[in-house]
């Protein structure tokens, strides 16, 4: 029987569960897919349970997809290409900015839905994950406006003109932790320079990307221009990456699933861009405002339940502060609250499913077991909860660079702490990783900020709390992936370049 702190954390669970469907519905059904400008079933009906991970009770049903529904998705993608990719830039971006403002109109809708889907708590699910693909569908356009797809090889040689087109059909697949973020990331820069798609959201949390595709429909973009299937990695997924019409993958996700779609991708040598996993350190220095390094370090960790793939899991802390800094962040990490999604604060809420709360349940297990010190948190859910997948805010401390959390992306609020002795010490602990997404680097000397930037093999660095800039380059090295994502780098990452010679201007 649960004591009178779980009977009151399960009651508070079961009073605003209401709250996250719409009135007058006990379930809704959203089995059908976005094909050729219409909602329609699909071929063989496969109903899929959409989890509320605050309480682990189904609210929604969707349908996962077949070969067949690709296949009439990608047909409706390649008809619809050869009008879209030759449509003027100004009518493309007008259509951008009809959707800009639907979606402005439909934002809390959109952050409603994306809380009760992977259990962002509503303050960060409108102030960053909805948030987000605003700021991204905005920067596009500025970016767009602003790209030149026709120019001379130099000023001087204009008989020699390069030309920007773009790739043809491509397939999206996103994930769950950002949806919103992921899916303008994606769709909007290949609508944008003129592609046509299919989209496959992830089946964990999909009613976002389907509201998304509402908004599509009603801006007023052709018929087939975009396509929205939903389905499992394994079916739909593969069916996407082996697809002899589609030009292009572009696949955020963990790096075994990312390497299993470049190796489906293969047979028909598409181009494949691949945004995936990381292991991020943050390297604190001595010369570091060290409590707002720590903090700040602390709380990037945690964010968002600590599911985000450039997440700072692995605070590098130099020796002559390293117990300093411990203490710190366990303090942070004990004063972290936990609570329901549909609650104003600043709170985490839990994480995404069943399977990905067993998996960071089995890592903190690790981390006790392989000898790192628990400073806070540790197995189990939070006082108060006895269902739901809320996780304990974890710190450990005296974690060496071969213990499985020091290597392994856990994706949950779990920091490891490890300490360094000097600067190249600290650089060859960062780079000691498959991955290479982002990395953060504290210090009060800027010549040390710049040099360690330089060394460190990653796509993102943060320097002293700095955020990068709307229309950033995101992406990494390693098994971080390939290509980049934002800005004009994102809009190159759908176009072929063609070289003419012997061009009359």
């Amino acid at each position: 029987m649960p004591g009178p702190d779980e009977q009151a954390g399960q009651r508070v669970i079961q009073d605003l569960t209401p709250r996250l469907l719409p009135k007058g519905h006990s379930m809704l059904r959203k089995t059908d897919f976005y094909i050729n400008g219409a909602w329609v079933p699909p071929q063989t009906p496969h109903d899929f349970e959409v989890i509320n991970p605050a309480n682990e009770l189904p609210f929604a049903n969707i349908s996962l997809g077949t070969v067949p529904d690709i296949d009439r998705a990608v047909a409706a993608a390649r008809q619809a290409f050869e009008n879209w990719s030759r449509t003027e830039t100004a009518g493309r971006l007008a259509l951008l900015e009809n959707l800009a403002e639907i979606y402005e109109k439909r934002f809390v809708e959109l952050a409603e839905t994306i809380m009760s889907e992977m259990g962002a708590p509503i303050r960060i699910a409108r102030q960053a994950q909805a948030a987000s693909g605003l700021d991204h569908i905005k920067a596009f356009i500025r970016d767009l406006k602003e790209f030149r797809f026709e120019h001379a090889l130099y000023p001087e040689i204009t008989q020699n003109h390069i030309v920007h087109e773009p790739i043809g059909v491509c397939g999206l697949i996103t994930p769950w932790n950002w949806p919103m973020n992921q899916v303008t990331l994606k769709v909007i820069p290949a609508l944008a320079v003129g592609c046509s798609l299919v989209l496959k959201p992830s089946e964990i949390a999909p009613l976002s990307a389907m509201l998304f595709a509402e908004m599509i429909d009603e801006a007023g973009f052709p018929p087939g221009v975009f396509n929205l299937v939903n389905g499992d990695g394994p079916t739909v997924g593969e069916a996407m990456s082996r697809h002899p019409d589609i030009d292009m993958m572009s696949f955020t996700g963990s790096t075994r699933a990312g390497i299993a779609v470049a190796k489906a991708a293969a047979d028909t040598v598409k181009r494949v861009t691949l945004e995936l996993g990381g292991k991020s350190p943050n390297i604190v220095f001595a010369d570091a405002d060290l409590a707002k390094a720590v903090k700040g370090g602390v709380f990037g960790c945690f964010l968002n339940t600590g599911q985000s793939c450039d997440a700072p899991s692995r605070m590098l802390v130099e020796r002559p502060i390293y117990e300093d800094a411990v203490g710190i962040a366990g303090q942070v990490a004990d004063n972290a609250e936990v609570g329901h999604p549909a609650e104003d604060g600043r709170h985490m809420g839990p994480l995404v499913s069943q399977a990905q709360f067993d998996k960071v349940q089995a890592l903190i297990q690790t981390g006790i077991d392989e000898g790192a010190r628990l400073v806070a948190g540790g197995v189990g859910r939070p006082e108060g909860f006895n269902r739901g997948y809320f996780v304990r805010p974890t710190v450990f401390a005296d974690v060496t660079p071969d213990m499985t959390i020091a290597r392994e992306e856990i994706f949950g609020p779990v920091l490891a702490m490890i300490p360094f002795d000097d600067e190249e010490e600290a650089i060859g602990i960062a780079n000691d990783t498959p991955f290479g997404l982002a990395a953060y680097v504290q210090s009060g000397d800027p010549d040390r900020l710049r040099r360690v930037a330089r060394r460190l093999r990653a796509g993102v660095i943060q320097l002293n709390g700095a955020s990068p800039a709307g229309g950033s380059p995101f992406g990494g090295y390693k098994q971080s992936g390939n290509g980049r994502e934002g800005g004009r780098w994102g809009l190159a990452d759908f176009l072929e370049v063609k070289a003419i010679a012997g061009w009359i201007a």
